[in-house]
């Protein structure tokens, strides 16, 4: 009860000496205020979205970009040269009547010549001894460059290994290029040790089919001299080959 009386005196004194309360003090909700305010917020959440996505987006871009620029770690340049040199060596290397056209033409109109009445006998002899020695050295040739090929096999099987795995692993379209390159680089060193096979193969043949040529015409000359009436067989001492 007497709690209840002060509040009356507390609210009497108040009407009595006019004391009111500030506006500002009150709390007025506004529901269209509330909304307009949700939805601002909730659009600019959506903006930072599409910006937060897009960002991803393009760090993602410049990911790929570096990984299509990124060069193929391993490299089969080395390899593939030595094994060129190594059949160029052996090429290089040829005996006697070598991969030269004015040394062709050289021999052939030398040694490879027709036989004539004039070329004495000893001529005719030393001549087709030079030619047994060149269809032998073209063959010695010959199985060098195919020996050499058949070693460069072991070592185009590694590189072709290693250029298969590391082309299915590229992690970009450059070095999955780059892989691609190098495998045709390896299969156009594999043509060129076959074409320098097929060369020397072709060059001993060549030359082994000139000696038989040479020696039926060599021996038709030589059926004629001793044919030839009033010329008779002179016998002498010849050495066909070298001991």
């Amino acid at each position: 009860m007497r709690r209840l009386a002060l509040l009356a005196t507390a609210g009497t004194v108040a009407l009595v000496l006019g004391v009111a309360v500030p506006a500002r003090a009150l709390i007025v909700f506004d529901p269209n205020n509330y909304v307009q305010n949700v939805l601002t917020a909730a659009r600019e959440l959506q903006q930072i979205n599409n910006q937060i996505t897009s960002l991803q987006n393009e760090a993602q871009m410049l990911i790929n970009q570096a990984r299509n620029l990124a060069n193929l770690p391993y490299s089969s340049l080395q390899q593939l040269q030595s094994s060129i040199q190594r059949t160029q060596q052996l090429l290089a290397q040829a005996q006697r009547i070598a991969y030269d056209v004015q040394q062709i033409d050289r021999a052939f109109s030398t040694s490879y010549a027709p036989a004539t009445s004039s070329q004495s006998n000893q001529l005719l002899i030393a001549n087709a001894q030079l030619r047994w020695q060149n269809s032998v050295a073209a063959l010695q040739d010959a199985l060098r460059v195919q020996a050499g090929v058949v070693g460069n096999l072991d070592t185009n099987r590694i590189q072709t290994s290693a250029l298969v795995t590391s082309s299915q692993g590229a992690s970009g379209a450059l070095q999955a290029t780059q892989a691609g390159n190098q495998i045709l680089a390896l299969q156009a060193q594999q043509l060129a040790d076959l074409t320098a096979a097929v060369a020397a193969q072709g060059r001993a043949q060549s030359l082994e089919a000139a000696q038989r040529a040479s020696a039926q015409d060599q021996g038709r000359e030589q059926l004629r001299r001793f044919l030839t009436p009033g010329q008779g067989y002179q016998s002498s001492n010849v050495q066909m080959f070298h001991r």
